[in-house]
């Protein structure tokens, strides 16, 4: 029996990355493994024709509601994953910095380890050249410490963009975050429910286009998230 499984990736103003992205994604190698495919971009309203180039690609396409901010709009798609039937969701940033080719070892991981969320870490796999600033490796080392440190729950890179989840993982994260601080409140949420998590190293390359993320600022955000899901483990509004 075939497997049904949902890509999806979250863009804003990624008309010049996004068809690399797809063009990359190994779905022979999917199909040949059992996986029946769907591709979802969820937009955050962009201004640059990604919008107009995901219906010329004929990917399935959600546009996140009035509301800007990557965390709305990933709750928004993970709440029409539970919609659909499909049994496991891979989320990858199409911005041109994560390979899609890595999800066949996170999907085969999912499988063989019998986990329920397994993500890909870019600070234990390969960072090339020009791909994360000093300022933005300490950061994200710091925060992952942080993170290690009030959940007692191993990770090595708690601000990746590769996630893969079981549908049952999605059915129990309680999820609030608005912006970027979505990748480490899905860590808080697994780690609160218990769920099995594991990873798998991958490769980082430079993104396509201007950088969205903020340092410092968006830092901080990262941090009070931790620290605030730490003493109130479910939001009042859940998916």
């Amino acid at each position: 029996m075939s497997k049904c499984l949902t890509i999806l990736l979250p863009t804003y103003n990624e008309v010049n990355a996004l068809p690399s992205v797809v063009d990359a994604l190994p779905l022979d190698e999917l199909k040949t493994a059992g996986w029946d495919t769907r591709i979802v971009v969820v937009d955050g309203r962009s201004e640059d024709g990604t919008q107009e180039l995901v219906t010329e690609l004929e990917l399935e396409l959600i546009v996140q509601g009035p509301a800007s901010g990557k965390g709305f709009g990933m709750r928004e798609a993970f709440a029409r994953f539970l919609s659909h039937g499909d049994d496991v969701l891979v989320m990858l940033d199409a911005d041109g910095t994560y390979a899609p080719k890595d999800m066949l070892r996170l999907l085969k991981h999912l499988e063989q380890g019998k986990y329920d969320v397994v993500t890909g870490s870019r600070l234990r796999g390969n960072i090339q050249p020009g791909a994360m600033s000093r300022v933005n490796w300490i950061g994200n080392h710091i925060l992952t410490w942080c993170a290690v440190a009030l959940y007692r729950v191993f990770i090595s890179d708690v601000c990746t963009g590769y996630w893969v989840f079981k549908r049952s993982a999605i059915q129990k994260m309680s999820l609030n975050s608005t912006a970027f601080e979505i990748e480490a409140e899905m860590f808080t949420s697994c780690a609160s429910e218990g769920l099995k998590m594991s990873e798998v190293p991958i490769s980082y390359a430079p993104r396509i286009g201007e950088s969205k993320l903020g340092s410092i600022g968006d830092g901080v955000r990262i941090l009070r998230k931790l620290l605030v899901r730490k003493m109130f483990p479910r939001p009042v509004n859940r998916i």
